[in-house]
């Protein structure tokens, strides 16, 4: 046994000296599967400092839910691993307070990467397939706190001289579904590369959780930026929360939501560490598992300011704020007032851990909306009532990560093992249907909504049946998307269609909208079998569209009813005119401009004074279009080609349109710029349209009003 420890160790040291020698670079991805997006980085870190502004092409969110809404709940996040080594206290941690967060060599960033980012999916239509995957997104990377010089180079890593010596190898779950589209699980194995014994050992996750909305806040830096929040603290869940409790810049309507960070266990020679249940360390002679809440405001006072000693770190990560001092404001930072927040969430102890061994500790990340917001005045709060959807959202991310481990103490029974593959599972997502493709067709007042059959063919992982049911079709309503907040749910179902003669769903069967023969379109290699037309629409305004598909559950193994996710196929779409080749001489296909007149806002532009937009409609496939003064001065030239254009460059687009966009191929919008991005006046304007294509050209004129 010794000997197969030493030999672990030095493959360990190999592996970490070989990696810095390769150099690896710093590197962040976010999750993209889920109404959840994270970042992640091989540094350890979490969320995104410099996401401040919602930028529709790189998709570089912090902790946004939902996707595309602007909604951000972390500056950033990191662990923070304690343990007395020959009787010396040593913290290692990857993130701590600090304005602009990471960078190399920085004082509290002492983790190190060993390797990219990888990426894998346990679904199989997807490139990163592999089936050592646990969710639809996986990533894997791997850091130590070896290193106290940059590798590479000479430069020390700020006040990091004596280091735990840990290698941590981080594997994230993000899903898809619908019920659990709303978390990502971290899960980390730590190794003891050292050549000595760690005891008394705390794991901590240190968080600056920040409700804010980056495509409505005006200010993206500074204290006003981060000085809204409220936390709050669940020790039966074993989650810390934060949300928006002042709206002093009136974003309240478009930040009503909740980010967490929530404990979900760890395991450590065969034994399960649950602080709810702590009879399995305790008959075996451990210390009870304990688990341990901290906040403190940023930048604040003494004696609440941030541990920055190892012994400080330390004594933070084994000893628990009392509820006397998060509620009484002459005691301590007063939980009840808006701040700038940090949490520290930790648990132990853990009694040793020998040279070469391994344990594991799983946090997680979760998200929901206010289920009924309570203002009073400037004041938000939160009420019990407030929180039932981030009560039932940590309940369901537990219930995922404890699987088969339904008594939660990590015992193995042949009554748990539900698939009876003679071990506990844990990470367990009953599976709706896969996600149906889908292509919305827009047209003049009018959007085709068309899907394929792939969904009839899923089965289910644990009942191992196909358990297909039938289709739903979702739709936005008019005007969601201006608070920033177009984001489907059960209320925004059109239609379902489920199989006859069962005793579920409405039992009306497919063919109203199933094709007698199945289409393909040009430069999609996808079949779609079905069809459903959707009339009286509004032209310029956006719908989301979605369909989902869903199973029958299972009574017999206790499943309800699975849905697939809202998120996975939904598509942006914008009726319109379709394009017009200029040779005709009906004047309904004469381009125009709408709303003409334009009276300063149009009922769909945003609240920004840059968020607006008008229509040039009937357009050529290839044109230019060209907007003047009434003396001949131009304004603004745009280029328009109905094959590729999805509303790009106007900020309406990118701020309220982010993901599949369907338009129509003969409008595009104009932002009321000018080529100098400076605002056009009120007046009489000009328009000339020159088919590129044909070289004929037409011309007309538009109003802008008070």
């Amino acid at each position: 046994m010794l000997l197969k420890k030493y030999f672990l160790l030095l493959l360990l040291s190999y592996i970490v000296c070989n990696e810095a020698k390769t150099q690896v670079t710093f590197s962040q991805k976010s999750t993209n599967t889920g109404r959840i997006g994270i970042g992640f980085s091989n540094a350890g870190t979490i969320g995104n400092p410099n996401t401040i502004r919602n930028d529709r092409q790189s998709k570089n969110w912090s902790m946004q839910f939902p996707k595309g809404t602007g909604i951000e709940h972390l500056f950033e996040a990191g662990i923070w691993l304690g343990a007395q080594v020959d009787g010396q206290v040593l913290v290692s941690t990857s993130a701590v307070d600090d304005p602009s967060g990471y960078s190399t060599g920085k004082a509290g960033y002492e983790f190190t990467q060993l390797s990219d980012i990888k990426e894998r999916s346990k679904t199989k239509s997807s490139s990163n397939y592999s089936s050592q995957a646990v969710s639809g997104q996986d990533f894997i990377t791997n850091f130590t706190d070896s290193f106290v010089v940059v590798p590479g180079s000479s430069i020390p890593i700020n006040s990091h001289t004596n280091p735990l010596k840990a290698v941590i190898k981080l594997e994230t779950y993000a899903w898809s579904e619908s019920t659990a589209d709303y978390f990502v699980i971290a899960n980390y194995e730590v190794t003891n590369n050292s050549d000595k014994r760690w005891d008394s050992i705390w794991f901590g996750n240190w968080s600056d959780l920040v409700v804010r909305n980056i495509q409505y806040t005006t200010d993206g830096t500074g204290s006003n930026y981060y000085s809204r929040g409220r936390n709050g603290f669940d020790r039966q869940k074993m989650a810390v929360y934060a949300y928006l409790a002042r709206a002093d810049v009136n974003d309240y309507d478009y930040t009503q939501s909740y980010g967490a960070i929530q404990f979900l266990g760890m395991d450590w020679r065969g034994m399960f560490f649950n602080p709810n249940k702590p009879d399995t360390f305790v008959k075996s002679g451990f210390p009870a598992p304990q688990l341990n809440i901290n906040f403190w405001n940023y930048n604040g006072s003494s004696p609440w300011i941030a541990p920055s000693t190892d012994l400080d770190r330390y004594n933070k990560l084994k000893n628990s704020i009392d509820s006397l001092t998060l509620f009484d404001p002459s005691k301590g930072p007063f939980i009840g007032q808006p701040a700038n927040w940090i949490q520290l969430i930790s648990a132990g102890p853990i009694s040793n851990l020998n040279p070469g061994e391994k344990m594991n500790f799983t946090m997680a990340y979760v998200c929901a909306k206010q289920s009924n917001p309570n203002i009073q005045g400037a004041n938000v709060l939160s009420t019990e009532e407030d929180r039932a959807e981030l009560n039932e959202h940590l309940k369901t991310c537990r219930a995922t990560y404890l699987g088969e481990d339904g008594d939660e103490n990590g015992v193995y029974t042949i009554e748990k093992d539900v698939n009876k593959n003679g071990k506990l599972d844990r990470y367990i997502v009953p599976e709706p249907p896969t996600s149906p493709l889908i292509k919305v067709v827009t047209e003049n007042q009018k959007a085709t909504i068309y899907w394929d059959r792939m969904a009839e063919e899923s089965v289910d992982p644990i009942s191992r049946q196909k358990d297909f049911e039938g289709y739903r079709l979702y739709r936005s309503q008019l005007g969601e998307d201006l608070k920033l907040r177009i984001d489907l749910d059960s209320s925004n179902m059109i239609a379902q269609w489920d199989i006859e003669n069962n005793d579920i769903g409405f039992n009306n069967g497919f063919n109203a909208i199933k094709l007698t023969t199945p289409v393909k379109f040009e430069g999609d290699s996808n079949t779609y079998n079905y069809k459903f037309e959707m009339p009286n629409l509004l032209n310029g305004w956006q719908y989301l569209f979605s369909v989902t598909a869903f199973d029958k559950g299972d009574a017999k193994l206790g499943l309800s009813s699975q849905e697939s996710s809202f998120n996975e196929n939904q598509v942006h779409a914008f009726c319109g005119t379709p394009s017009n080749d200029f040779t005709s001489d009906n004047p309904s296909k004469k381009v125009g401009v709408y709303p003409n007149p334009y009276s300063t806002t149009a009922a769909w532009d945003g609240v920004g004074s840059r968020d607006r937009k008008l229509y040039f409609f009937n357009l050529p496939n290839r044109c230019q279009i060209t907007i003047y003064t009434t003396s001949g001065d131009v304004l603004s030239t745009m280029t328009h080609d109905a094959k590729n254009y999805k509303g790009e460059n106007i900020r309406w687009f990118d701020k309220y349109a982010q993901g599949t966009i369907s338009m129509s191929g003969g409008e595009h919008a104009w932002d009321l710029l000018t080529n100098n991005k400076t605002q056009v006046s009120t007046g009489i304007y000009m328009f000339s349209v020159k088919d590129l294509q044909s070289g004929n050209i037409t011309t007309g004129n538009f109003a802008i009003l008070k």
